[in-house]
């Protein structure tokens, strides 16, 4: 019963939060006055000014979309440089030298396309000037990036005859500034009072209160008697030779807060610390568990409600809304009761209980932290692959088949259950118009959205929207699987070894960035193949989605008839629920029989 009451605390939060949240969003963004506009319209008029914006510009698509690609590009090169010469940069004082020309290019691109996906540990690799001014910058420009498109396609929806659908730099510059900026430095502050690290000087080493040995293999030596006095290390009375103690320990101190929110609020992932929101530092508590949870999925939950009021008709947002929520909500079920009920194997012969009662937490606990139980690592799992987020609290390799295969799934979806910011819902009116193409050809009549006619341009549009990623995957996890240098990669063979290939490319194209963590990707094709299926997944869909926009927007409106398709009913929400998963997920359910399916059969006996 707690954890039921768990689960449906954290959606209650979530929705309540995001309803203000999705009102203040489109105001903002449509450049109305909100309670925050008298601090900082400032801000944003030094912004226009400094960079010699016209906020009153009107931009057809193709401008638009030619300075979104220009500024992310910029982004890349400059991000790209910083990698490469942190050896010779100031601000370094770990004094790493530079990634190399492949990890630079993977983790470049990955900041970038909202991805975050990291081949390394950060805090043994990148320097406080990377961090900082590196990758904290994207966490916040490449979220905005995705907001200013969404508003460019609503524009699009809404307008009449028109050839524009707003300003790039405008839509930039109020997301960073009426978004990112006010709700992260409010996170922030919260999470440095309440024990999340904001040091500018570096790692510190201190004593361990418990010292341990390790071999010579840098193996810990469990059991071991420790000599401190004598620097001696024994096992079963036996002198262990070429033994190691172990008495004290580098504490990783980075400005550690200040990227831990525009991290999560604005779908990123990734950050200073290999292990995530596992690790203390960055999640030292229940609270700030909590607060970085709803912070996965705050903003895309908030923007299908910032959708029905810049529409000027909320049920179309509340429509969009219930198809996401209830995806969720049926992939996180299916998580949690896999986790609690645990594996066949840990249950044999008594080996582990796994019924929860007093003091025992029952289910699957390998790889989750004892402090947050198995509920909420299901729920951090099922939240941060819905949105493209990819930070964990919990350690995904380890969960079992099918509980492993939910956060698979939700990205091979297209990260269309709310997804990134911005661009989760404009890649769900992909599958929209997808819906009301369908449909309309069921009942004879040409497809109508919003009272526009739906025409083959759209269409073409529309499936490129949806085929992206999954082009992305399989073609990526195809390739890497038939490279003998692959396998040698895995740390486990057969079916679990191809679920690690299946999740890794599913989490580049889907522009997630969690991994299962079960498989080393810093080799020169990996890390490539992996950029390439970000790039793809995330520009290739914006430019179509913008193309819809400015299609869109040129069109007359129609008066609706006796036979127009209602897409704010009960009929239209289950109707986009079955699309998303007939194209999304059949189009994985080969690769997945070969991967967590027969993983599952396997343990549980029946292959």
């Amino acid at each position: 019963m707690n954890a039921y009451l768990q689960y449906g605390l954290y959606l209650v939060i979530l929705v309540a939060l995001a309803i203000p949240l999705g009102r203040y969003i489109s105001r903002a963004m449509g450049g109305e006055t909100v309670f925050l506009s008298p601090l900082l319209r400032p801000l944003e008029r030094c912004f226009y000014r400094a960079l010699h914006i016209s906020p009153e510009e009107d931009m057809g698509w193709k401008k638009y979309a030619a300075c979104a690609l220009l500024f992310n590009l910029f982004g890349f090169v400059v991000l790209f440089l910083i990698l490469m010469l942190q050896g010779v940069l100031p601000w370094n004082p770990q004094g790493f030298g530079g990634l190399s020309w492949h990890l630079a290019f993977n983790t470049a691109v990955s900041f970038v396309t909202n991805t975050n996906w990291q081949t390394y540990s950060g805090e043994v690799a990148l320097s406080n000037l990377s961090q900082a001014m590196g990758l904290t910058v994207q966490n916040f420009v490449s979220a905005a990036c995705g907001i200013a498109v969404l508003f460019a396609v609503i524009r699009g929806l809404m307008r009449v005859k028109s050839k524009g659908i707003g300003s790039f730099w405008t839509d930039l510059v109020r997301a960073v500034v009426y978004v990112m900026l006010p709700l992260c430095l409010v996170v922030s502050i919260a999470l440095v009072g309440l024990g999340v690290p904001q040091s500018l000087g570096g790692s510190r080493t201190v004593d361990l209160l418990e010292p341990f040995a390790v071999d010579a293999g840098g193996s810990r030596i469990v059991g071991a008697e420790i000599d401190l006095e004598h620097n001696t290390v024994t096992l079963d009375g036996a002198v262990v030779a070429d033994a190691q103690i172990i008495t004290k320990q580098a504490l990783p101190l980075y400005p550690q807060a200040s990227q831990v929110a525009p991290k999560q609020a604005g779908t990123n992932g990734g950050g200073i610390l290999g292990t995530n929101s596992a690790h203390p530092f960055e999640n030292p508590s229940p609270l700030t568990n909590l607060i970085e949870m709803i912070l996965l999925l705050l903003i895309p939950v908030a923007l299908c409600f910032s959708f029905g009021f810049s529409i000027k008709d909320k049920r179309q947002g509340i429509a969009v809304f219930l198809a996401m929520f209830i995806l969720l909500v049926g992939f996180l079920g299916v998580a949690a009761s896999q986790e609690h009920a645990a594996t066949p194997q840990l249950a044999q012969n008594g080996a582990v209980d796994v019924i929860a009662g007093d003091g025992m937490p029952g289910g699957n606990m390998e790889g989750k932290e004892t402090r947050f139980g198995i509920a909420t690592s299901s729920t951090w799992a099922a939240f941060t692959t819905a949105a493209s987020n990819g930070s964990v609290n919990s350690m995904h390799d380890s969960y079992t088949p099918l509980g492993g295969m939910v956060p698979m799934l939700l990205m091979m979806l297209g990260e269309v259950v709310f997804g990134g910011v911005g661009c989760g819902l404009y890649g769900m009116i992909g599958f929209i118009l997808l819906t009301v193409f369908i449909a309309g050809l069921m009942v004879g009549r040409t497809p109508e959205y919003l009272g526009k006619k739906i025409e083959p341009r759209e269409m073409r549009m529309a499936v490129l929207l949806c085929l992206a990623t999954p082009i992305a995957i399989l073609v990526g996890s195809g390739a890497a699987a038939l490279l003998p240098s692959t396998a040698d990669a895995l740390n486990n063979a057969g079916a679990h070894g191809l679920s690690e290939i299946l999740y890794n490319y599913a989490s580049a194209g889907g522009n997630n960035g969690s991994a299962f963590a079960g498989m080393g990707c810093d080799t020169p094709f990996l890390n490539t193949s992996l950029g390439l299926a970000m790039l793809f997944v995330r520009f290739v869909p914006m430019v179509a989605a913008l193309v819809i926009g400015g299609s869109m927007a040129a069109k007359k409106r129609v008066a609706a008839g006796a036979g127009t398709l209602s897409t704010c009913n009960a009929m239209f929400v289950f109707l986009l629920i079955l699309i998303v998963l007939i194209v999304g997920a059949l189009s994985f359910f080969p690769a997945l029989s070969l991967g967590p399916i027969a993983e599952f059969t396997q343990m549980a006996g029946l292959g």
